[in-house]
């Protein structure tokens, strides 16, 4: 445990920035932007310090029992009647996805800038409110925590798809937020079940226990066997965590209220709606269902990684029949999602280190994809297809970085998208539980990937110019920035995966020891 509360400080900081923005005084559209801004820098810059934590080994666990490792562990009494803690900590499955949810929203905010004319003070309130709610749903460890987080989500995300989106963001938003709600509430009553059946065991043994929602108390009990679930209830507690988790990833077939959010949710909204909330549920896959049900998501993965592949397909299929770019990379994203989702439930420590790399891979490359597009919407007035061709001439500078997201999109070796995706599928060939069929359609999955997105890319920036774009402006300066700023760690993480490797497998690894005890007690 920690003595300085340095987590706490990120987790926090954003929702302080929420609240000074409502003191200011009214009609100063100016100062809103750059506090919002200011305080999603000033997020990032400190969120870097959390790197200095994984700078030496947390060393081996003590046994194989042991739960998994956190560091900057911060844990305080929050309402000890329930056994509810505010308990907090980092591993190397959420590092990384903390510092993409700090180094996207001031992305998103600067993106809001030009894009967000309306009700300005309000839209930067909800995204700060939005990053302290992400955080705080990679950081708990306390299950009530967990779900006061998970909840919160919901609302500025709606909120913002609903008054600054598209024509139709009314019903985007509503179809988006009952979907998740409904399906979070399955997850409710697994973490109430969780608890009180964690609550019964325990108390026989030890006279007085009230009960917790302590992540890491419940998996040691369960991997020490002080605490064991019946194999049809696990799988049930385990259903329910998987509903809330596929609908949010999302899963085929829990996808379809993905295109109509995505496609209606303004450049900033739609940039943490894709590259960082859709990681809450393949998040939650590897910290909740295969922690706390090993056996269960042995059972299970054969079916779930069945669903996986058809998503690869099927996203990529419809992705190819796009003329909406929004909705090509909205698609896009349900495909490269499926392979995120296949490298969890292969079962392996190389199958779910390769999901968790692909997690940040996916949301840099999806973020970058969705600004671009927003960048041609706003020159162009339009994001169909057929209205580009031959930008590449009139912004050279833009094509060239255009390529360079799409190919990394596709997988081209010595690019972060190549790296998660044959860690992959590595995984998927080496699974007790799946074998080469469904590396196969893996395969198959990049194939078409390389289709879609250089048919998107020749579509809008090679070939004759026409006479309505030969005239649209290359990128200022801070595009340039931006742009490049996701693209760097592209390019390093293709070349150096050990970067973020070493922190995820350390991470993983105390997953896989639940795994590995399950396995041994069959």
């Amino acid at each position: 445990m920690t003595s300085f509360p340095l987590l706490s400080i990120v987790l926090w900081l954003p929702a302080l920035g929420a609240l000074l923005l409502l003191l200011l005084p009214r009609n100063r559209d100016a100062l809103y932007r750059q506090v919002g801004l200011m305080f999603t820098v000033a997020t990032f810059v400190v969120s870097l310090g959390l790197l200095v934590s994984f700078s030496t080994p947390a060393g081996a666990a003590a046994s194989a029992a042991a739960p998994p490792t956190m560091r900057l562990l911060e844990q305080l009494p929050w309402i000890p009647a329930w056994g509810v803690g505010y308990s907090i900590g980092l591993d190397g499955v959420s590092l990384w996805l903390v510092l993409l949810t700090t180094l996207l929203t001031p992305i998103a905010a600067w993106a809001s800038w030009n894009s967000i004319t309306t009700q300005v003070r309000y839209f930067q309130v909800l995204l700060l409110l939005l990053e302290t709610a992400l955080i705080g749903v990679f950081v708990s460890v306390d299950l009530f925590l967990f779900y006061i987080f998970w909840e919160f989500t919901l609302i500025p995300m709606a909120l913002m798809i609903g008054i600054w989106g598209g024509a139709n963001r009314m019903a985007a938003a509503m179809k988006f937020f009952l979907y998740t709600f409904a399906a979070s509430l399955l997850m409710l009553l697994s973490i109430i079940g969780v608890y009180a059946l964690h609550r019964s065991a325990i108390g026989a043994t030890q006279p007085g226990f009230g009960g917790t929602f302590d992540l890491l108390r419940i998996v040691a009990d369960l991997r020490s066997g002080a605490f064991a679930l019946d194999g049809n209830l696990a799988r049930l507690l385990f259903g329910g965590f998987l509903a809330a988790f596929a609908v949010k990833a999302p899963i085929w077939p829990f996808h379809s209220w993905l295109p109509d959010a995505y496609s209606e949710a303004p450049t900033p909204v739609v940039i943490l709606l894709s590259a960082v909330m859709s990681k809450l549920g393949t998040y939650g896959l590897v910290r909740f269902n295969l922690t706390l049900f090993p056996e269960a998501a042995g059972w299970a993965a054969p079916a779930v990684a069945v669903l996986a592949v058809i998503g690869i397909l099927y996203g990529a299929m419809v992705a190819y029949a796009q003329s909406d770019m929004k909705r090509l990379v909205a698609y896009s994203s349900l495909s490269h999602m499926g392979f995120v989702v296949l490298g969890i439930f292969a079962l392996n420590g190389l199958g779910v280190s390769g999901a968790v790399l692909q997690m940040v891979n996916h949301g840099l490359t999806t973020a970058a994809l969705f600004l671009i597009v927003g960048m041609l919407e706003s020159r162009r007035g339009s994001r169909d297809l057929a209205a580009f061709g031959g930008l590449w001439q009139a912004t050279p500078v833009l094509g060239g970085l255009t390529l360079l997201v799409v190919l990394s999109s596709a997988g081209l070796p010595g690019l972060n998208g190549f790296v998660g995706e044959f860690t992959i599928m590595q995984g998927a060939y080496s699974s007790p539980t799946l074998g080469w069929p469904f590396l196969a359609f893996a395969v198959l999955g990049v194939v078409l990937a390389v289709v879609y997105l250089l048919r998107m890319f020749r579509s809008a920036f090679m070939g004759d110019t026409l006479a309505e774009t030969a005239s649209l402006r290359d990128l200022n300066r801070q595009e340039l920035a931006v742009l490049v700023l996701l693209c760097l760690p592209m390019v390093a993480i293709g070349l150096f995966p050990n970067l973020l490797l070493v922190s995820v497998e350390e991470g993983v690894a105390g997953v896989m020891r639940g795994i590995l005890v399950a396995v041994a007690s069959r």
